[in-house]
């Protein structure tokens, strides 16, 4: 115990430090919310939909729920049912044995729906492609308003994609961020 302790205080705190404040993160949160009060009355659900993806885009996602990005704070939040969802965020390459169920997942999402593909595997398909085990990109299954590459895509680039489809935008491809290095890191 006495050994422990000795090398706790001679190595001292090795912790990141807390991300600096960012103007461009503070910019689209704000735009993001003034979208969601003014097209959805103050609250947009999100049903996320799996389709086959390498879990990334996933851990991304999960970003968003954090203090940092707080999208709960937006007024944006995940839904377990798609009737209860004013969008779908689809990631990976549709595999054949998700085409039937996003399909269904589409179809059960009341009008007007958007549907935002994230990563380069919703996008285009990825390193999978089509093939006997993929139906490839998620526009090849279902209709897609906004496209979001990267692999994985940062959390503020999948802010930006679900305000360009709040937006009204058909069928947009964004560009990568350039992220700030204040972005990059998370506590």
């Amino acid at each position: 115990m006495y050994n422990t302790l000795r090398q706790i205080l001679r190595t001292g705190i090795l912790t990141e430090a807390p991300p600096l404040p960012d103007e461009a993160l503070r910019a689209i949160a704000q735009r993001l919310r003034t979208a969601v009060l003014k097209r959805f009355a103050g609250a947009l659900s999100i049903r996320h939909v799996d389709a086959g993806s390498c879990n990334g885009c996933e851990l991304e996602i999960n970003a968003l729920g954090n203090s940092y990005y707080n999208l709960e704070g937006l007024g944006i939040h995940f839904v377990a049912s798609p009737r209860h969802a004013d969008m779908l965020l689809v990631t990976g390459p549709v595999s054949k044995n998700m085409e039937v169920a996003l399909k269904r997942t589409y179809d059960a999402t009341p009008e007007p729906k958007l549907v935002v593909a994230i990563g380069e595997c919703g996008c285009t398909g990825g390193v999978f492609g089509e093939s006997y085990a993929s139906c490839g990109r998620v526009s090849n299954v279902i209709p897609v308003d906004v496209a979001v590459p990267g692999c994985p895509p940062t959390p503020f680039a999948i802010m930006q994609g679900i305000l360009t489809a709040i937006a009204g935008k058909e069928e947009t491809v964004l560009q990568p961020v350039k992220v700030e290095p204040s972005v990059q890191s998370r506590s």
